[in-house]
């Protein structure tokens, strides 16, 4: 048994016609019953093929991502991120409206460690690990100088996609991982609605993270 578990699914390409947990296939099927028009399937990476910063989100927000299937895109929690990235030069543009609005990003990519929507935005633990070959295969395709990890599960996921053991790397907010022959790990709050309205994640706060993350690029 490796430090990520036996059940993980082994590194793979994104698939995006996976239907491979069926809690969040048959979700994603009774939500494209009402919303037709939605993206309603794996929301694949988007942004530069080159990057040396990978950011790592949850997963689609269902009036997000889910709708217009680029991370981040369309919901609450996408304005803060996007803003912040046009910030510190890694966006074109400062909002992300949908996926053909012309927006590119350099330098930088965004994936989640989820590429389903999940009921409730809550995946469980058995969907974070069938998705995680996703994740392993798109670090090690195109491996980033930095990682950057929104939220607990994002960061849990990052350190198994790696092959590091959480105990080794404990979450928190801004704190820097430098495993060795490893992308450096940076986490932040995710950014979203909840913790953004809560003052729990500010404006300032996040862009104090991507200071360091530009200060390790």
């Amino acid at each position: 048994m490796n430090s990520r578990g036996d059940r993980d699914r082994p590194g793979i390409a994104f698939d995006p016609g996976c239907r491979a947990c069926p809690r969040l296939a048959a979700h994603l099927d009774a939500v494209r019953a009402k919303y037709p028009d939605y993206h309603c399937a794996p929301v694949p990476a988007f942004g530069d093929p080159a990057a040396r910063l990978l950011i790592v989100g949850l997963a689609p927000g269902e009036h997000g991502a889910n709708a217009t299937g680029r991370p981040f895109t369309g919901d609450y929690a996408g304005r803060l991120l996007y803003s912040t990235l046009y910030a510190f030069g890694f966006a074109s543009e400062p909002e992300s409206r949908a996926a053909d609005d012309g927006l590119a990003l350099t330098d930088c990519r965004i994936t989640n460690a989820v590429k389903c929507l999940p009921p409730g935005n809550k995946p469980i633990g058995a969907e974070i690990r069938e998705c995680n070959g996703f994740l392993q295969v798109e670090i090690a395709a195109r491996p980033p100088k930095v990682l950057l990890a929104l939220g607990r599960v994002a960061h849990d996921a990052t350190l198994r996609a790696l092959g590091l053991r959480q105990r080794d790397h404990v979450f928190g907010h801004a704190a820097v991982h430098r495993p060795a022959g490893q992308p450096v790990v940076i986490d932040s709050y995710h950014c979203s609605r909840y913790n953004t309205q809560t003052r729990r994640l500010t404006e300032a706060m996040f862009h104090d993270v991507f200071r360091l993350a530009r200060a390790h690029l």
